[in-house]
């Protein structure tokens, strides 16, 4: 393809942060009506990349050229006015406000150039025009905080698309979706790249990246290892490159035992949502998986018996004993644990160093006295960085300054610190590498090897056959079933996530 055909070219990026080199000299080209993935583990330096790109960051070194023009961008508005646009892979949405205005927001369209106050009118219809084109079936003057995850991230793509922008960047943009609501994207961007945009696609979904770019570039450590064409790569060539090793399983060995029932639901319905009448047990040692489309109650389900929802009615029981968790804390009581599907709005003290964050959920460890012992919790947080291969300077870093999956580890060793009985995972591996998802499913067998019950809710039905023991399958806040890991398949699943959806 010709020169004539590139969009964007960035140049020899660097950028440094206290401690760590996220980007060393890395070079990407992007061209006209293709869709350029761009993949690594995490900390590799993607999101960081693009971010350099959009104005987030000021890189140190290097150069960016859109159309043939140097171009650096000091603000994301900069970049959107002159046809970039980004979906991060973390939603940042005013979510007390409706679609509309999230769409619009710094751009709310004039009753006219002599009225300078905002029309609802135009908005809803430009709103509405949006979504038309791109076929999404969203009120625009519905309260962001009342959709789910995956039609928040739906409205986000449409308001990058909104822009009109050349080249638009997507950072794990599937990782909330449902398989439907994956292939509209992928509709989505087939659509964009028609039009002659182009398109950055950051994901560790390698299924995903074979089937819809053209071009890959693969980082590792903050470097540029390879760029070649989708259709000469491999599942397990890209393996190689990220983590420059094979990786010849995907999942664990499971040689976990499973025992005798520990922990039991009975008759579950929650006072606000639609789950209802939901009972079922876990086993010691188990890894119980937990299945269904968007909306069917599966995080609903662990929220209820974590005690961060309200219950209306129900029992639950831990080694026969009866056990309330009416809050959070009391469930920390009891020896239960829960990692939420949203790290940044429900998981990470995001302006806190890494100490604090592994720490906050187990204090009363720590204490000298009345004093927290700083050398404990230095201990306890080397334990977290150690176990979970977290890439981090030092443990006084901000959770923000993170990769995503680096903040993911964070968290399981907060919650692992508590020494739960029963380990509740929502998404673990979402916007997490190959490699660190091996890692994660690992130390969830080893949990179960140590006697626990994990009870693991994923939208990624392979994930849940590779781990799991048993499946529970929930569907319009129901259970719709149960089903044999060893033997069951993604149709099998899928029948009975339907059933009363």
């Amino acid at each position: 393809m010709e020169n004539s055909n590139v969009l964007l070219r960035m140049e020899g990026i660097s950028k440094a942060f206290p401690g760590v080199k996220a980007l060393d000299d890395v070079s990407l080209t992007v061209k006209a009506g293709m869709v350029h993935a761009l993949m690594g583990e995490n900390g590799a330096g993607k999101s960081t990349l693009m971010k350099c790109l959009f104005g987030v960051y000021t890189k140190d070194s290097g150069h960016i050229y859109l159309e043939g023009n140097e171009v650096d961008f000091k603000t994301s508005k900069e970049a959107l006015e002159n046809g970039v646009a980004m979906v991060h892979q973390e939603l940042n949405q005013a979510l007390k406000r409706n679609v509309m205005d999230n769409m619009w927001l710094g751009r709310f369209p004039k009753i006219s150039k002599y009225i300078p106050l905002t029309s609802e009118s135009k908005m809803y219809n430009a709103t509405k025009k949006v979504f038309d084109d791109l076929e999404i079936s969203v009120d625009p003057k519905r309260i962001m905080s009342t959709m789910p995850v995956s039609q928040r991230q739906m409205v986000e793509i449409a308001k990058a698309v909104s822009f009109n922008s050349k080249v638009i960047v997507f950072d794990e943009p599937t990782s909330s979706l449902t398989e439907e609501e994956v292939e509209h994207l992928f509709k989505i961007i087939n659509m964009l790249r028609d039009r002659g945009c182009g398109i950055i696609y950051i994901s560790h979904k390698m299924e995903e990246i074979l089937r819809i770019s053209d071009e890959v570039t693969i980082m590792r450590d903050g470097k540029w290892i390879a760029t070649r064409p989708a259709s000469e790569l491999t599942m397990n060539e890209i393996i190689r490159l990220m983590v420059g090793r094979e990786l010849t399983n995907r999942y664990p060995e499971k040689d976990n035992v499973v025992g005798e029932p520990i922990f039991e639901v009975k008759n579950l319905t929650a006072m606000y949502s639609k789950l209802n009448d939901v009972s079922f047990s876990a086993k010691k040692g188990e890894v119980l998986g937990v299945a269904g489309l968007d909306g069917s109650g599966r995080t609903e389900l662990l929220e209820n018996i974590f005690g961060v929802a309200t219950r209306k009615e129900g029992e639950i029981y831990l080694h026969g004993n009866k056990v309330k968790n009416r809050s959070a804390k009391e469930s920390l009581a009891n020896k239960f644990a829960m990692l939420t599907e949203e790290r940044r709005a429900t998981g990470i003290f995001s302006i806190r160093d890494i100490q604090a964050n592994t720490t906050i959920s187990s204090l009363s460890k720590y204490k000298n006295g009345p004093f927290l012992g700083e050398k404990k919790m230095t201990e306890a947080t080397q334990w977290g960085i150690d176990s979970m291969h977290t890439k981090t300077p030092s443990q006084r870093t901000q959770m923000r300054s993170l990769s995503g999956g680096n903040q993911q580890k964070v968290i399981l060793a907060r919650w692992l610190l508590t020494e739960p009985e029963v380990l509740l995972l929502d998404e673990p591996t979402r916007g997490i590498d190959v490699g660190a998802k091996y890692e994660i499913y690992q130390l969830i067998l080893n949990l179960a090897k140590e006697g626990k019950s994990v009870i693991v809710v994923s939208s990624e039905m392979p994930e849940l056959l590779g781990v799991c023991d048993r499946i529970l399958v929930m569907s319009g806040g129901k259970l719709a079933g149960e089903v044999d890991a060893k033997t069951a398949t993604q149709e099998e699943i899928m029948t009975l996530a339907a059933k009363y959806a």
